[in-house]
C-alpha cells in the first residue's frame, strides 16, 4: 500500500472520514442521508480536479458495503463495463465510479442505460466539466447532480495534518518537522486541490534527508519547490470556467476597470482567445449597446487584431477595449426590447401581419388585398408616414425603452417618442 500515493491512500473509508463538502455530506444532507436510508441513486459529482470526488464515491461504497469499481469513460471499453454488469447481476447492485464521465461515447452509454434504470449498477460520474453543458441528457436526466466546492484552507490542514499522524497510511511513521509558513504554502498554494497538496507534502518527506537526530525538516523552500505552485487554476471545460466569464462581464457593466482587467488576465492566463472574444463582443451589445453604439465596432477590431497578432501582446488591444467599454456609458435597452418581444411570441401573442404589410410581389396578390393601402415612407418629406405595423393583437405595445444614459439614445428616444405620440 506504501507504494500507492499518500492522496490514495488517505482516501475516507466511510463518509464520516470526508473532509469538506458540508453541503453533501454534512448531517442531514443530501449524500448522508442517502447513505443511511441505503437508498442510493446515480449521481454526477462535479467540480475541479482533487477536492473529493472520487473520495465521496469511495466512502460511499465503504459506508454502504456494496461492491465498488472504477472504471474511466475514455481508457475503458466496452468490455470492461459489460465485467461490471456481470458482476452486479451476480451480486445484485455495484457501484461503479465512471471517471471522465462526460467523454461518455454512444455505444458505452446505451450499454449502461438499462443497468442504470433497474438500479443494478449504481453509476457515480466524477467531473471537472459542468454536466449541464458536457454531459449527454440521457445519462444526465438519470443521475442526481451534485457540484463539489474546493476545500477551505482550514479543510486542507486538517487533511494534511490528517496523513502527517496517520502511522498506519499516512506519514505517521516519518519524524517530520514542518514550519509553520511550509505547513500555511501546502495549505493555501494548491488551490483547494488536496490530492496536489498531499502529493507534494508526500515528496517533500521523502525527498529531504534527515538530520543526525531522525527528524526531517520541512522548510517552505521545500514546500514551494515541491508543490511546484501551480501558475494558474482554471478549466476551460470546468464550471470554473463559466465562473470567470460571469464575473468578467459582470464587472465591465458594472465600471468596475481593475477586476474586469483582473479576470481579463485570468482568461489570458487560460489561453483562452476565442471565449474571451465571444464574451466581449457580447458585452459590447448587450451592456453597452445603444449608449455607445461604435464600442462594438472598435472592440471587434480589438478582437481581430489580437487574434492576427496572439499573445502575448494580443493583451494589449483587449485590454484596450475592456477598459473602454468599462468606462462607456451603459444601456441595455436594445436587449430587454429584443427579449420581451421574444417571451410575447413565445406565449402565442404574434397575431396576423396587417394586409397592408404582406408580400404582393406574386400575381393574384393584390385581389387577396395584399399590399393595398400600404404607405411608401420615401414618398413623404419627413421620411415618416403614420400607418399599423403591429398585428391588431399587439396594437400600441411599445417594446423599446430608452435609456438616457448617453446622447446618442437620448436623440434616438426623441425621435422614438416623437413618431409613438403621432402614431
Amino acid at each position: 500500500m506504501k507504494d500507492q500515493p499518500l492522496a490514495f491512500r488517505m482516501r475516507p473509508r466511510s463518509i464520516n472520514e470526508v473532509i469538506g463538502q458540508h453541503h453533501l455530506v454534512g448531517e442531514n444532507k443530501i449524500i448522508r442521508r442517502m447513505v443511511q436510508a441505503k437508498q442510493l441513486s446515480s449521481m454526477i459529482l462535479y467540480g475541479p480536479p482533487g477536492i473529493g470526488k472520487t473520495s465521496i464515491a469511495s466512502a460511499i461504497a465503504g459506508s454502504t458495503h456494496y461492491a465498488f469499481r472504477t472504471l474511466n469513460a475514455v481508457t475503458n471499453n466496452k468490455k470492461d463495463m459489460e465485467i461490471v454488469a456481470a458482476e452486479a447481476k451476480m451480486s445484485g447492485k455495484v457501484i461503479l465510479l465512471l471517471d471522465e464521465v462526460h467523454r461518455l461515447d454512444k455505444a458505452k452509454q446505451d450499454f449502461l442505460l438499462p443497468y442504470l434504470e433497474n438500479g443494478m449498477i449504481i453509476l457515480i460520474g466524477a467531473t471537472t466539466s459542468n454536466p449541464y453543458h458536457a454531459i449527454n441528457p440521457a445519462i444526465r436526466s438519470r443521475c442526481q447532480i451534485f457540484e463539489l466546492k474546493p476545500l477551505s484552507i482550514d479543510e486542507m490542514k486538517t487533511a494534511l495534518k490528517r496523513a502527517l499522524y496517520d502511522a498506519e497510511r499516512g506519514l505517521g511513521t516519518y519524524h517530520v518537522e514542518l514550519e509553520e509558513e511550509a505547513f500555511d504554502h501546502f495549505a493555501q498554494a494548491s488551490n483547494g486541490d488536496v490530492r496536489s497538496a498531499l502529493n507534494a507534502l508526500e515528496l517533500a518527506v521523502l525527498s529531504t534527508k534527515e538530520t543526525e537526530d531522525g527528524i526531517i525538516h520541512i522548510t517552505v523552500e521545500i514546500a514551494e519547490e515541491c508543490l511546484q505552485k501551480k501558475s494558474f487554476s482554471h478549466d476551460k471545460d470546468g464550471d470554473g470556467h463559466y465562473d470567470v466569464l460571469s464575473a468578467f462581464q459582470k464587472s465591465i457593466r458594472g465600471s468596475d476597470v481593475n477586476a474586469a482587467l483582473h479576470y481579463l488576465g485570468r482568461l489570458i492566463e487560460a489561453g483562452d482567445l476565442p471565449s474571451i472574444a465571444r464574451r466581449l463582443l457580447v458585452i459590447a451589445y448587450e451592456d453597452i449597446g445603444l449608449a455607445s453604439p461604435q464600442a462594438g465596432a472598435r472592440t471587434l477590431a480589438a478582437i481581430q487584431t489580437a487574434e492576427k497578432i496572439g499573445f502575448p501582446e494580443a493583451r494589449i488591444p483587449l485590454a484596450a477595449a475592456v477598459i473602454e467599454l468599462c468606462l462607456s456609458p451603459k444601456s441595455n435597452s436594445a436587449i430587454l426590447a429584443i427579449d420581451e418581444a421574444l417571451a410575447d411570441i413565445r406565449s402565442g401573442k404574434s397575431g396576423e401581419i396587417p394586409l397592408h404589410l404582406k408580400d404582393a410581389h406574386y400575381k393574384g396578390a393584390k385581389a387577396l388585398g395584399r399590399g393595398i393601402d400600404y404607405k411608401y415612407p420615401h414618398n413623404y418629406e419627413s421620411g415618416w408616414v403614420k400607418q399599423q405595423y403591429l398585428p391588431n393583437t399587439l396594437k400600441g405595445k411599445q417594446y423599446y425603452q430608452p435609456k438616457r444614459t448617453s446622447k446618442f439614445e437620448q436623440t434616438l428616444a426623441a425621435v422614438y417618442e416623437k413618431i409613438e405620440k403621432n402614431n
